[in-house]
Order: C-alpha cells, then structure tokens, then sequence
C-alpha cells in the first residue's frame, strides 16, 4: 500500500495540474538542511515548515557554475544555464575597473526568453519585488527591478526611473513608507520591501517574483549556522509568512514556491590569485597598482574564478596560462582543488572563461593583488563554489492546488525548476535544459 501511494504522489506532481497563480520568492543563501533539520538546528520556522509539509519540497537543488546570486537568479527564471543565458558573474567583468564595480543589473544581457515574458504572453498580469537581473525586463507589468549605485538619495531617483512609471509614487503613498534603497541587503530592508510586495499582491498579479537577500548577508558576515545568521533565517521565515497570507488573501488558488539560489560554506582564508599573472607579465600594472593591460585575468566568484583570456584561442597563451595553474595547483598554499579546462566549463554550463579555479571548501578568493598568498578572510561564509559541492545545494517548497502533501521531490536540477512554474502557470517556456521539477 506504502508503494502505491507513493507511485500515485509522483503520479500527481508530474502530472500537469489547472493553470495556478505563481508567488515565487527567493531567500537568498537558506541551506535546505536549515528547514528539514530546523529543530535541531534550534530554528523556529512556522512558515516554511507549514509549507513543505502541506506542499512538496527538495532535498537539495543542484545549481550553476558559478553558484552566485545572480547566475543561479537567471536560471531560476530561464530554465537554461549561464552559458546560454548570459549572466555569468555577479559582477561585469571588468579588469580595468571602469565600471566601478558594476553588476549584472539588466536584463538586456539575458539572451534567452524568461518566465516573466512566458506568463505576459500567455495573457498573464506580472508583477517583481528586487528580483536580480529585472532592470528593464520585458514582460513585467509592475516593476521593482533590482539596482543601487551609491546608495545615497540618487539611488532612489534611480529606482523610481528604472521601475514602472509612477508604480515607486503610488506604492509610496498606499504603504506610508519610502522604499528601501538597493544597496540594503539587510532583514529590515527586505521587511520594507515585503511591504511593497503585499500591496501588489492585493492586485492579484498572476505570476509573482520576490527577492530576499537578508539571509545571505548574515551568512556572509557572520557564517552559516551563526547566531545571527539564524536571527535572519527566522526574521525570514516571518516575512514569508506575510507573503503567503497576503498571496492567498488575494487569489485563494496561488502556487506559492520558495526557492534559493545556493548553499552556504564557513570560510576562513582569503587566497590572492593575481599575484601569479602578475609575476608570470599576465597582468601589467600601472605607477599606482592598477590594472594598465591584461592577457589573462582572475574573474572573481567566491569559492572559484574564471580566467578570462584576452586571446582565447591563442595557443601560447593557453599554455602559458596552463603552466601558472599547474604551478599553482601544486602550491598546497592556494589551497586549489581542481582546474577545470574550456571543455568541463561547457559540460557544466559555465561561461566562456579558458579556465576555472575551484577553491576547497574553507576558502575564497581574495580581492586584493597585493596581498598574501593567503590571509585571514574578510567574510565568515561564502559560496561561488562548484555545483557539484554538496554544502552548495538550495532550496525549493512548493504548496498549491494539486501538490499532494508531504510530497518529496528528490534532488532538484535548478534548470528544471522555470518549465515547472511555467507549466503552473498554464504558459509556454522555449528552451529549458531540464524537465520540469515538480
């Protein structure tokens, strides 16, 4: 009887179920393990826990290569990998450092179509609260894209430009409050953005996107499993709770999914990568230490980077550059456990770097050409690594009409978690690299 009904569960997740609003939020860094192991741990998740256990849930997701924020943000809204939707880093690359520290805030570098334009095709009202990669995204009817600069007052006038037209000004007024800038990252400045959120939900968008970063922050300063970060996972946990409430208030039917982008590691040690190109005439600097040319470049990720080849199919330089990462592999003090070649890239779906260096769990990659080989690190956690690091993997719930309770759905492709709320959705999304999760 045990395996009949479970042969009917998985029956009912692959099967399509009547077109349901979506909510998708993000919580940015939640380790899965954080709420199937919640008790022991001593986190107090209401909300999450209610979800996963009337809905389904992962028992990890396998991410992108590199397992940043904004890669895997694009995934979770394209269904395809870096390497065919373009967003491959945080931040631009930028080796001379004109963009001051630019990121990858427009969703003009997106080559691929996403669920936004899928559900606005299919006749459906959209609707974004500080998703990554959603300045200027086509297909969101009520916009509140992601962006800071400074984060002085200019930002806000930055954020009121690049959003809906007058969206900022009337959301202002109904909520009694500005919107937090950008740059916030913290729980209060997701909190002001839940009240943002809440107010649109009350105009029934049927395909909804939110974006909270104030997990990750905490785990960046002061690690995973610390007692702040905890703090956060809690205050997170509260926030959803008011989204889900403000969700089905609305639209009694919605799918809610709960997601994140990646895992989470304790680090220690902040490695210098530049300091070989420089030495090997790689990199050239410049009368004050700056960047003045370049034939290969560290791309920093966290726990890996790319090296990006000014020649890419220049074949001295690939072996020259070959030669530093072998010398440097052999170094026990970089603290490298693999180099991954042009063609594991690809396999992994990574960008189009010559090489990836791949840090052991414990270390990232320093900011600073000056430094040591290594030092201690500025963070208390990271991620960046491999997807194939298990403390890597993410989070995915999802309770709506048709998923059956308790509902295990495995371990999860990120790829296939897009084609999945689109098929919710009732909507058509072209090109997803994997099935459909749930």
């Amino acid at each position: 009887m045990r395996a009949l009904a479970a042969a009917f569960a998985l029956a009912m997740l692959a099967a399509p179920a009547a077109a349901s609003p979506v909510l998708l939020i993000s919580l940015d860094g939640l380790r899965p393990g954080d709420i199937a192991e919640a008790k022991a741990r001593g986190l107090k998740l209401p909300a999450l826990t209610a979800l996963r256990d009337e809905g389904a849930a992962a028992r990890g997701v396998i991410g992108v290569l590199p397992t940043l924020t904004y890669p895997s943000h694009t995934t979770l809204v394209t269904g395809v990998a870096p390497a065919r939707h373009g967003v491959v880093n945080n931040l631009t690359f930028d080796p001379e450092q004109k963009n001051q520290s630019g990121w990858y805030w427009y969703a003009a570098d997106v080559r691929v179509p996403t669920l936004w334009q899928a559900a606005h095709a299919a006749g459906l009202r959209t609707a974004n609260v500080h998703w990554p990669v959603s300045v200027g995204a086509a297909g969101i009817d009520a916009n509140l894209p992601q962006i800071w600069r400074t984060g002085t007052d200019d930002d806000a006038k930055l954020l009121t430009a690049l959003a809906t037209p007058g969206l900022v000004a009337r959301l202002e007024r109904q909520v009694g409050r500005r919107y937090p800038q950008g740059i916030d990252e913290t729980v209060e400045g997701d909190a002001g953005r839940v009240a943002f959120a809440e107010a649109l939900l009350a105009e029934k968008p049927q395909f909804m996107t939110v974006y909270l970063a104030g997990i990750d922050h905490a785990e960046h300063q002061a690690g995973p499993g610390s007692l702040v970060a905890k703090a956060a996972i809690e205050a997170s946990d509260a926030l959803v709770g008011r989204l889900v409430r403000a969700a089905r208030a609305a639209m009694p039917d919605v799918t809610v999914v709960v997601i994140s982008d990646h895992g989470f590691l304790p680090i220690d040690t902040d490695i210098n990568l530049f300091r070989p190109f420089i030495d090997a005439g790689l990199i050239t600097l410049d009368a004050k230490s700056q960047v003045a040319g370049w034939d290969a470049m560290p791309w920093l990720a966290g726990g890996t980077a790319a090296i990006r080849l000014a020649r890419p199919d220049d074949p001295a330089l690939i072996a020259k550059v070959r030669g530093v990462l072998a010398t440097m592999a052999a170094d026990p003090a970089y603290r490298i456990a693999r180099i991954l070649d042009r063609s594991e890239i690809a396999k992994a779906g990574g960008g189009d770097a010559g090489f990836v260096v791949a840090l052991k769990p414990g270390s990232e990659t320093g900011r600073d050409p000056a430094a040591p080989i290594a030092r201690p690190s500025v963070y208390k956690g990271m991620h960046g690594y491999v997807p194939w690091e298990p403390a890597m993997r993410s989070t995915l719930i999802v309770a709506g009409p048709g998923i059956p309770r308790h509902g295990d759905l495995g371990v999860v492709d990120m790829r296939g978690i897009a084609p999945a709320i689109a098929r919710r959705l009732g909507a058509t999304l072209a090109g997803a690299e994997a099935p459909p999760a749930f």
